[in-house]
């Protein structure tokens, strides 16, 4: 009878929910991107199919030609396209620890790039 608890005790370890289940962590973490980026994406798709959207920026884009101004919209939308596939990739194959680091890292950049945009846009 001993050895029967004994092996009762040995069994009944913690069992971890999220073993196997970084996939599905991934793809939730894509949906959310997505569903965060979807006005931006429809935005630059928008801007990259007519180029005469290019006169809605005030005339801070006189200098730039058609072709430049939609290259750099088509680039921006094909980015936006791919960020909701690596970020759950990101989520998938990534540590805990390596995930706060790259989390941390994106913070401090957004932050950075929301300072400069008021100091020098406006």
């Amino acid at each position: 009878m001993s050895s029967k608890g004994s092996q009762r005790v040995a069994h009944e370890e913690a069992m971890d929910i999220t073993e196997g289940k970084s996939g599905l962590w991934g793809w939730l973490a894509g949906l959310i991107v997505l569903a965060v980026i979807a006005v931006p994406l429809s935005a630059s798709f928008a801007f990259a199919t007519h180029p005469n959207t290019q006169q809605l920026f005030s005339g801070r884009l006189e200098e730039v030609g058609n072709s430049a101004y939609q290259a750099f919209w088509w680039v921006v939308t094909i980015f936006l396209v791919a960020l909701p596939f690596l970020v759950g990739y990101v989520v998938a194959k990534l540590s805990v620890k390596s995930l706060v680091i790259v989390g941390a890292i994106i913070a401090l950049f957004v932050i950075a790039i929301m300072i400069l945009g008021q100091v020098f846009v406006f």
